[in-house]
């Protein structure tokens, strides 16, 4: 019988090389039409709510470190040391960052543009297969495993959030409460960045990617070249509904069904379905008809509708 790695490798697909300058390979499961990039808010949410169950007051028992890189610029002894013994606490979000809080500091997570996380109920499933594997966390229910081809993802403690660069230099989330249409005026308001530009920096707002915000700016009718401090009142009104509900519409989307972490082919499956923008590069509008164009920003492909965006 064929082990949960051996499944894995068989289903969890080829690197390809990508026609944009988004990622240097794509890393999807062959159920899916939709290129990965790196997962945004909507998707890190979805995997803390549903790994909650699966940790939440479980026991570390020992942390394994294949790969060290992942753990950069930390140690492996440090990782090590640090979370033997502590207890999960349960799973959080911030941003793009998981967060499993210990009783003991803070296990943070990033999955760049390959990582992915697996359940595995024998944990020498995990520790015999696969030179993918990263990192391994033992529990006294079972392991969790960071997958990551690449190796760009990472795995690090800290005492505090605070502590994490990543999640210091962190903006408002899109997802928060803070997150409000004066808070997206001031944001605007300061900056005479390319809109689409403003959306991804992170240390605005926090959790929106490439693929978000070319959907929110193609729902908000809004061109992704726009200069930022020329909205006016009705755009920035526009701008933020349409954020707020392209992140919603796609959480709901990540969460049915539900990652399943047992499920060596998991992975976000009909997001492609609610698109509109991003990946449809000389296809019809949804909304007029006209051919949606691609153009470069900051090195990553922007997609919008000329006549519908402006």
């Amino acid at each position: 019988m064929s082990t949960q790695w051996e499944r894995w490798t068989r289903f969890r697909l080829l690197c390809i090389n990508a026609h944009t300058k988004d990622c240097a390979a794509w890393w999807i499961p062959e159920s899916s039409i939709l290129p990965c990039a790196m997962p945004e808010a909507p998707e890190v949410e979805a995997v803390a709510r549903s790994l909650r169950p699966y940790v939440k007051d479980k026991l570390i028992r020992r942390v394994h470190v294949r790969h060290p890189i992942a753990v950069r610029p930390q140690s492996p002894a440090t990782l090590k040391r640090k979370t033997q013994g502590a207890r999960i606490l349960g799973a959080e979000r911030r941003g793009k960052y998981l967060l499993l809080p210990l009783d003991q500091g803070y296990l943070v997570l990033h999955f760049k543009f390959d990582g992915q996380l697996l359940w595995f109920d024998q944990p020498e499933d995990a520790l015999a297969r696969s030179t993918h594997v990263d990192v391994t966390i033992e529990t006294n229910a079972g392991m969790l495993a960071f997958v990551d081809p690449r190796h760009l993802g990472r795995v690090q403690w800290f005492e505090d959030p605070a502590a994490s660069p990543g999640l210091r230099a962190l903006g408002v989330d899109a997802f928060s409460s803070e997150f409000t249409v004066a808070r997206l005026a001031e944001i605007c308001r300061t900056s005479r960045r390319p809109l689409k530009l403003l959306l991804m920096d992170q240390s605005r707002i926090a959790g929106i990617g490439n693929i978000y915000s070319n959907e929110a700016l193609w729902r908000a009718r809004l061109g992704p070249d726009r200069i930022c401090s020329m909205l006016t009142a009705q755009e920035i009104h526009r701008l933020h509904k349409a954020v707020v509900s392209v992140l919603n519409r796609a959480l709901e989307c990540c969460l049915h069904p539900a990652p399943d972490f047992r499920d060596p082919r998991w992975w976000f499956n009909g997001l492609e379905t609610i698109l509109r923008a991003y990946g449809r590069e000389g296809k019809p509008c949804a909304r007029c008809g006209s051919l949606i164009r691609r153009i470069e920003q900051g090195g990553r492909s922007s997609f919008y509708c000329p006549r519908c965006q402006r």
